[in-house]
């Protein structure tokens, strides 16, 4: 307490600290906030989750949708419920403050001191790799076009050249960290929403608002469709679980429902808007190749303005993605500074986008892979989602970095087995309820297609987590 004190009085409450300041490299990493260095406010976490989540990605999904068969009206239904699944990740971001550290380390309260670096590895560090090598590889296709509109061919020289620039400018976000993302994002929200507002006007203007699909689904067919599309756009804040990393540094007298709030608005609120309106463009253009439909409509003066958008937006999601996988690499113990973490993750991500667009068809197979990620977050976001709950979001900050026998988190042998079962029960009843491209579970295949591996997934991993903690109590 003595050193917390100290802490406290090292810095003015409000003031930016120096460990944490736009424009300087971000000094934490996995470690303890202590008071003296919190600062910020709730409503400043809005503009952090709507830069990323005003992208192009979610024009294409809301377009997906209606190809997939659904009506204007029944894809706005799905797009909302989808993303109502954002208040889960706002839940999360509440155990930052209260805390002091990163979901990474969070975690270990769910999955013990040495079952959590299992969980982050797969959950967290993989998967963040594979996302950045996903998003960069279309945000290089997306410059590629825009190179080709000044008459630059995109020879592979070329190319590599793009690539490098796009992971350079992430990476540099990502490298500075927590206080130079709030500042940016801050004004890059404002300026991706106009820019997707204006190309909004011209999607409007080309929308026909009485229009059926050819064939319309009824019965079975409709709603293994929604179940479908709700899974789709309900992995975007599924995949969040690392939502504390960006709230960590509020003060511990934050209050948790506005934290929740605010957080959970943003990512709602533009991923809902432009999400609905990439299905608004379905009902009046083929969104089969979404770029090559949305120039048609576009004049040529704004083009480049929105392919240069499209390639801000994914560095601005990307970047939030690196920051993250740099604090797992430290969780799962690797002895780095959080910067140079990052710079290794980025470029692990960086060869597999070079290999993936010029060598063979490898973002084919890690796309495919991804389709089922919702079968293992979802129950890892549902337990984190019970342990906040359960606890009443009351955290030990000191106690989850100590990675000794002493840690109150230690459980058995450094394993929670509670969390451990819980998940890996959760897992298994998603996949046998799962309807995918590339896997079908018996169970979806049982009721004709339907696919239930999200809210099954959810369910039995909280309420399982919930009555095997009722046995389990912190040293």
């Amino acid at each position: 307490m003595a050193s917390t004190r100290a802490d406290s009085r090292a810095a003015k409450p409000g003031a930016t600290p120096p460990a944490d300041r736009a424009g300087k490299v971000e000094t934490h990493g996995i470690d303890f906030i202590p008071d003296g260095e919190r600062h910020g406010r709730a409503r400043d976490l809005f503009a952090v989750w709507a830069a990323p989540n005003v992208s192009y990605l979610t024009l294409v999904v809301g377009g997906a949708l209606i190809l997939m068969g659904l009506s204007f009206w029944q894809a706005l239904a799905v797009i909302v419920v989808g993303n109502l699944f954002s208040i889960l990740t706002g839940i999360v971001a509440a155990s930052g403050p209260a805390s002091g550290t990163p979901s990474e380390v969070i975690t270990r309260a769910i999955f013990g001191i040495r079952g959590n670096r299992v969980n982050i590895l797969v959950t967290s560090w993989f998967i963040s790799v594979c996302y950045l090598a996903l998003n960069w590889a279309a945000a290089s296709y997306t410059a590629f076009r825009l190179l080709e509109r000044f008459g630059i061919h995109a020879t592979t020289p070329v190319k590599v050249v793009v690539i490098l620039a796009i992971a350079a400018a992430t990476l540099a976000i990502g490298v500075y960290g927590h206080a130079t993302i709030v500042r940016l994002y801050q004004p890059l929200a404002v300026l991706l929403i106009l820019i997707f507002v204006v190309m909004a006007g011209y999607v409007l203007g080309n929308a026909d608002w009485g229009y059926q699909p050819a064939e319309a689904l009824h019965g079975i067919g409709l709603w293994a469709t929604v179940a479908a599309g709700v899974s789709i756009v309900a992995s975007a804040p599924l995949s969040y679980t690392n939502s504390a990393d960006f709230a960590r540094y509020l003060p511990a007298t934050t209050s948790p429902v506005s934290v929740t709030a605010w957080t959970a608005l943003g990512a709602f609120v533009p991923s809902v808007l432009f999400t609905a309106l990439g299905a608004l463009a379905g009902t009046g253009l083929d969104m089969a190749d979404p770029q090559i439909a949305l120039e048609a409509i576009l004049p040529s003066w704004f083009t480049p303005i929105f392919l240069l958008a499209v390639i801000v937006g994914t560095i601005a999601n990307n970047a939030m993605t690196a920051y993250s996988s740099g604090l797992a690499l430290q969780s799962v113990g690797l002895r780095l500074r959080r910067s140079r973490s990052v710079l290794l993750d980025g470029s692990m991500g960086v060869a597999m986008t070079l290999y993936a667009l010029l060598v063979s068809n490898f973002l084919d197979t890690v796309s495919n892979m991804m389709q089922l990620v919702v079968t293992v977050m979802g129950p890892v976001m549902a337990v984190y989602v019970a342990d906040v709950l359960w606890r009443r979001n009351r955290y030990d900050g000191l106690g989850l970095g100590d990675e000794t026998s002493s840690s109150p988190y230690w459980y058995s042998g450094g394993i929670n087995w509670a969390g451990t079962v819980a998940v890996f029960t959760g897992i298994a009843a998603a996949a046998l309820c799962v309807a995918a491209p590339v896997y079908t579970g018996p169970v979806a295949n049982a009721v004709g297609g339907v696919d239930l591996s999200l809210p099954v997934g959810l369910l039995v991993s909280a309420a399982l987590y919930v009555v095997l903690m009722r046995s389990y109590r912190t040293r």
